[in-house]
């Protein structure tokens, strides 16, 4: 893939989410949206459509939709109703490139996921908080094949998350993946500097970051019984 001529992203993506955090009211922002479009939602909508033919190549179920509502990229606003926390604005910039099929699960199912925030920027790949029957349905596919997790073991990916303190019930305590079958989520990450996300080959890493996961994604659609 050539190295494109021009970075995504520019430092001011990043000088308007420092502000963003400084100033985290909602007549701030009325006064500052047009920034927010021209230095943040438009430069991820631009990099969501970049990416559609490279997903295309790592696997033809995922998505990469650069509508500014109902797309991939995240809404800005929080939900602030059962948070104690009721600043109205996310403080980074997100987009989730979910498999095609809502009944997936959608950002609960298997997909990509690129997270922007000052000195604070990854991509990750997998299944994050899944719903209990896909969560089960990934344990019994761990189980039934330990070969094959055992191959995505060896390659070395740190799969990351949540997990339960106790094998859960179903499953034999002793079994050689008894760590992984506590998961509650499967997914690995790849951290990048605030250079690197303005780097004019940013999209070619975040690709080969998301390629890294492909191992893991695949073993998870098989065990939700998703056409790869």
């Amino acid at each position: 893939m050539g190295q494109t001529t021009d970075a995504p992203f520019k430092a001011a993506l990043f000088h308007f989410l420092l502000d963003l955090k400084a100033n985290n009211d909602r007549a701030w922002f009325q006064a500052q949206k047009a920034r927010y479009e021209t230095d943040a939602r438009n430069p991820m909508l631009a990099f969501i459509a970049g990416f559609s033919a490279p997903l295309a190549k790592l696997g033809r179920n995922f998505s990469a939709d650069p509508r500014p509502v109902g797309g991939s990229m995240f809404r800005l606003h929080r939900d602030t109703r059962f948070s104690k926390d009721k600043t109205p604005y996310k403080t980074h910039l997100a987009a989730h490139f979910p498999y095609r099929n809502p009944a997936a699960g959608g950002v609960h199912g298997p997909g990509f996921y690129l997270h922007l925030e000052p000195d604070g920027s990854f991509a990750a790949g997998g299944l994050w908080h899944p719903e209990p029957d896909s969560l089960f349905k990934v344990r019994q596919a761990i189980a039934a094949r330990p070969r094959a997790w055992k191959a995505i073991r060896d390659s070395g990916l740190e799969i990351q998350g949540d997990a339960l303190k106790r094998v859960p019930q179903g499953f034999p305590p002793d079994h050689p993946w008894a760590e992984d079958l506590k998961r509650k989520d499967f997914y690995i990450g790849t951290r990048f500097s605030d250079a690197q996300v303005l780097a004019p080959d940013f999209l070619e890493q975040f690709t080969a970051a998301c390629s890294e996961a492909l191992p893991l994604v695949k073993f998870l659609c098989k065990a939700l019984d998703l056409p790869w």
